[in-house]
């Protein structure tokens, strides 16, 4: 398969009404290089100027702390991406014999391994809705996370949220509509809510149809983990399965813990007159 490969011009830009001394900054901008992605190129960029650090976290991911030296009523932080992507449109995921029914059982060392991305909050509207999907005593494993995928967005419609943070799943549930990340956050509880491993990630999604113009947002979806074949990905959003058209840029427990960008400054809450997200992806080659 030919690899599809992206540039990808990420920007954030913050206004302040005065000068302002900014505190270290979090960045996961920077992919990293899987089976499906390879990363060509990558440059990161800062107004003012910051000293860069580079670390991995707990699960991997790789994170810049950009250090500020002086105050300023302006910050701009631009990455800029070339990634090839080689994930199939219509993926066949090896799951292994034993999972392929639902319910199944982890083995030792993945039980422990998967932890807490297999703990769910307590819930019982969650927990009753998600046990729905669940069409008998041996259920088709990858058909019920289908149908859930596809159930978030019939229980929750898509809205643009502006506000910080991430809805609990009652509440998308209870509201009946969300952001991508709230409805990736309800399908990550539901299937923790059945007892399997599931992550939150975060990135970016090309959507042919907007070609060479401007997106105000990044995207947020979900993997789950099943024996053989591993990670899958599924996005509630738009009821797809398969990493085709997303492009990661890490992952965690919840969405909290991936945001792109995150930071703060020394100040009142008045001195942020707003913030600014623009998202370019342009087809190479």
């Amino acid at each position: 398969m030919t690899p599809a490969t992206f540039e990808i011009v990420h920007q954030t830009a913050y206004r302040f009404a005065r000068p302002v001394v900014l505190h270290p900054h979090r960045l996961m901008l920077r992919p990293r290089d899987s089976h499906e992605l390879s990363v060509l190129d990558f440059q990161l960029a800062c107004a003012p100027a910051a000293d860069i650090t580079w670390s991995q976290d707990v699960f991997g991911n790789l994170c810049a702390v950009a250090g500020f030296h002086q105050p300023t009523d302006s910050l701009v932080i631009e990455s800029r991406l070339i990634v090839a992507s080689r994930a199939q449109p219509w993926p066949v995921f090896p799951i292994t014999p034993s999972a392929q029914t639902y319910p199944f059982a982890y083995d030792e060392a993945e039980a422990a391994d998967l932890g807490r991305l297999r703990a769910p909050t307590p819930d019982p509207d969650v927990a009753r809705w998600a046990h729905g999907f669940v069409a008998g005593p041996r259920t088709d494993t990858l058909s019920l996370l289908k149908d859930l995928n596809a159930g978030a967005l019939g229980a929750a419609a898509y809205r643009v949220r502006d506000e910080e943070g991430v809805q609990s799943a009652g509440e998308t549930l209870r509201l009946a509509s969300g952001s991508c990340r709230d409805l990736a956050a309800l399908f990550i509880e539901a299937v923790r809510q059945l007892g399997l491993g599931a992550r939150a990630v975060s990135g970016y999604l090309f959507d042919p149809d907007q070609v060479g113009r401007q997106a105000d947002t990044t995207h947020a979806w979900a993997e789950v983990y099943l024996p053989g074949a591993g990670w899958i990905t599924f996005d509630p959003t738009h009821s797809r399965i398969g990493a085709a058209g997303l492009i990661p840029l890490a992952v965690g427990r919840a969405n909290g813990q991936i945001m792109p960008v995150a930071g703060s400054y020394a100040g009142s809450a008045a001195d942020a007159l707003g913030m600014d997200v623009s998202v370019k992806i342009t087809p190479v080659g």
